[in-house]
């Protein structure tokens, strides 16, 4: 049975915090506290970067076979926990049952995955072009990480962090977000289910991110930042890792096109449109934020994805039959509030939703707006809600030149049966992900992440694994 865990998890054992403060955490479905957790403080910062420093060198000298049987028995614990991860996910995060048990099936991939790529790190040996040396050429663990998840999907966005970083041989500390811990400390107690030495992975779960994080970064000791969250938060840690030339890579946000031409296949884009927006209730960073229509079909797909948005049903994540809980707190229903009230002031017609309910949690409704002015809020900020907002064009060349004005570059969705013309527009779009008549392109087996200021790096895929280990070449002379 997968126990709630509440305290922190330094060195292999489970500690308040040195303070004695706690955070409470709320189920978004009612406002009311679920428990409260370890509220880590810089003492306790530093204790886990300690562990994590003195595991480092036996841990980066452990077989990687070694390393590969605990993350495959890890993934095998998850999957065997399904139904109790999920309702804990569901509890501290909203997201319907359904999709919970999807997402732990998705975060248990990225241990299995990586489980496979640990036995697969390889260097190389080579007489260098001058026939004087013969390189040779390994590659080592990067060391002590400090690892960042958000809160909107707790458990697959720390597997997706901890699965590369145990397969290079890191030690590692998690900072979860404040609203979400739960999942992290379950996952935690697997791993030490699962045979991890103590030290590999601690977890700190604290409110007090700046107070925390800042002075590890700063310290010279933590060599590796793997974040995943907002741009403006990613640039503050960017600045922060300056000083002592931390390396970093970055998943941060989106603001995803999604194209549909005239020679769509509606039903095809319709159902894309209901993942790439629906999916977490809108609430990802690879979320379908701009809906770009041909004009000559924009009101027959307007109708259709509403009628599609108007049938989910919207509910506490444990009930059956909800397919849209709650979103994640007030602040979060308060901005998509203001972003649609915004649009309709600026003349879009609300043809679904758009209106907050009565009564506890944090429920907004899917919503459809159509009519939308380029000139309205939602355009440049990323919804991270259950709203599609519709525009029209005309020509390739314009849909295209609309599409990459932004700053965010992280995916793009492209709903046409032309391949060529397909193709093209993937190839023209300045995302580092592309959707081709699908809604869905997370998968532990690809390289996820963006371009321009999406982040730096990629998570998952063969090169997962990269941004935890450095080259090195040593110089052979040849005799």
């Amino acid at each position: 049975m997968t126990e709630v865990l509440n305290q922190l998890f330094i060195g292999g054992a489970w500690v308040d915090a040195a303070d004695g403060a706690t955070m409470p955490v709320d189920d978004p479905a009612t406002g009311e506290i679920l428990c409260h957790v370890a509220d880590a403080g810089p003492k306790d910062a530093k204790l886990a970067e300690e562990a994590a420093v003195q595991a480092q060198r036996e841990w980066a000298r452990t077989a990687p076979r070694a390393r590969s049987e605990i993350l495959r028995r890890a993934y095998e614990i998850i999957i065997e926990r399904t139904d109790e991860l999920a309702h804990l996910m569901t509890s501290e995060m909203g997201k319907p049952l359904a999709e919970a048990k999807g997402e732990v099936a998705y975060a248990a991939e990225f241990f299995r995955w990586f489980s496979e790529e640990a036995v697969r790190i390889d260097g190389g040996c080579a007489t260098l072009p001058d026939g004087r040396n013969r390189m040779l050429l390994s590659r080592r663990p990067v060391g002590p990480c400090l690892l960042i998840t958000p809160w909107n999907f707790p458990l697959a966005m720390g597997t997706r962090k901890i699965g590369p970083a145990i397969a290079a041989g890191c030690t590692m500390i998690l900072k979860p977000a404040p609203q979400t811990p739960l999942s992290s400390l379950a996952l935690a107690g697997i791993l030490k289910e699962a045979g991890l030495p103590d030290g590999v992975l601690n977890i700190v779960t604290t409110s007090r991110a700046g107070e925390v994080c800042e002075p590890l970064l700063r310290g010279g000791r933590i060599r590796k930042l793997s974040f995943t969250g907002s741009t403006g938060v990613g640039r503050i840690l960017l600045a922060q890792c300056a000083d002592t030339v931390v390396r970093t890579s970055m998943e941060l946000g989106g603001n995803a096109p999604f194209i549909v031409f005239d020679d769509a296949d509606l039903d095809v884009a319709v159902d894309g449109a209901m993942v790439a927006k629906m999916r977490n209730m809108g609430e990802a960073c690879t979320a379908a934020n701009r809906f770009f229509v041909h004009r000559s079909v924009a009101e027959e797909f307007g109708r259709r994805l509403a009628e599609r948005m108007g049938a989910l049903v919207v509910g506490p994540g444990t009930r059956d039959g909800v397919d849209v809980g709650p979103l994640i707190d007030r602040t979060g229903r308060g901005k998509v509030e203001e972003l649609v009230a915004d649009a309709v002031e600026r003349g879009a017609r609300v043809l679904v939703g758009g209106r907050t309910p009565e009564g506890p949690g944090c429920f907004y409704p899917p919503t459809v707006l159509t009519d939308v002015s380029a000139e309205s809020r939602l355009m440049d900020t990323e919804i991270f809600g259950p709203v599609a907002a519709i525009l029209t064009f005309d020509d390739e060349d314009e849909v295209l030149s609309r599409a990459n004005d932004t700053q965010w570059g992280l995916v793009g969705y492209v709903f046409t049966q032309g391949l060529d013309r397909g193709l093209r527009v993937s190839e023209g779009l300045e995302v580092g992900m592309v959707g081709l008549n699908t809604g869905l392109v997370s998968n532990p087996a690809a390289p996820f992440g963006g371009v321009k200021q999406s982040g730096l790096g990629r998570e998952g895929g063969r090169v997962g694994i990269d941004e935890f280990l450095e080259y090195q070449y040593v110089a052979v002379p040849v005799r």
